[in-house]
């Protein structure tokens, strides 16, 4: 049985496809490919980011990736006991007049439940989260 180990923000997952891809993070992505999970709220921004697209060759080899490589992750749902600390986590940060965004909260409660590193380039999106352990794979570190 393999254990997940990471779970990708969109960015991560969209750098694989990108004309001139971070090579740190596609190495990464290779290295951990066993390890590596994604969750629903991701894979809503990857498609919707895609479906905003013209119909042309671009929006074709990006769905290719979607349904041919982000679909063999596993995609983690968001689930009643992310959403219970989710809340709890809202509370908290409200009270310190903190705002993160509502889908950055879902990942974030995604990764806690699972135990999960959360890897992403907007490490800034999820630092006031508590309990929760972040990568950048951009950074040649780790």
């Amino acid at each position: 049985m393999i254990l997940l180990k990471f779970l990708l923000d969109t960015n991560i997952l969209s750098e694989a496809i990108r004309p001139k891809p971070n090579q740190n993070v596609l190495d990464k992505l290779e290295q951990y490919q066993n390890k590596i999970a994604t969750a629903t709220i991701v894979w809503h921004e990857l498609l919707f980011g895609c479906q905003r697209l013209p119909i042309s060759r671009k929006r074709e080899k990006i769905e290719q990736y979607l349904y041919q490589t982000v679909t063999k992750l596993p995609i983690l749902s968001y689930t009643q006991e992310a959403a219970e600390w989710h809340a709890a986590e809202r509370a908290r940060l409200s009270l310190l007049g903190k705002t993160p965004s509502f889908a950055d909260g879902q990942i974030a409660a995604i990764a806690k439940v699972n135990d999960l590193i959360i890897v992403t380039a907007n490490v800034s999106d999820y630092e006031n989260f508590s309990d929760i352990v972040i990568e950048n794979w951009f950074e040649l570190h780790t």
